[in-house]
């Protein structure tokens, strides 16, 4: 197992399966890392990543549909990257990273942002589809 560094004075220890699943995840997601790194100070709203805005400011790879894009943040929820922002109301439409995600956007501001391989691709479509246990 992995011990990683967070912004949470309790380093959390994670399978190298999961590292391994949660980085496929990442960099095969519609997204670029400048919306990762935003979301290590803030929530950002599905509004903001959603459609051509979320396109303009660099956050998508393309425009997406709120359905789209909702569903791309979903399954980084399932593996563990983000999490649904939380209020005195409820939850929101904003999203900000967990410290899984924490971890792995660090680890990526110093590198360049890896192309995913079709391996890659298809791994992680399979894993979506079957919802697989991890």
């Amino acid at each position: 197992m992995t011990t990683l560094d967070s912004p949470n004075p309790k380093p959390f220890v994670y399978t190298q399966k999961t590292l391994e699943r949660a980085e496929r995840s990442l960099i095969c997601s519609p997204f670029h890392l400048s919306l990762f790194t935003a979301m290590q100070t803030q929530s950002i709203s599905l509004g903001a990543i959603a459609t051509e805005t979320g396109f303009q400011t660099g956050y998508t790879k393309r425009p997406l549909s709120e359905l789209v894009c909702d569903n791309a943040l979903g399954w980084l929820i399932e593996v563990g990257i983000l999490r649904r922002e939380v209020d005195g109301q409820g939850i929101t439409d904003g999203f900000r990273l967990t410290p899984l995600g924490y971890q792995l956007v660090e680890k990526f501001l110093n590198t360049t942002w890896p192309s995913p391989s079709l391996g890659d691709r298809v791994n992680d479509a399979i894993t979506r589809w079957f919802r697989l246990p991890f």
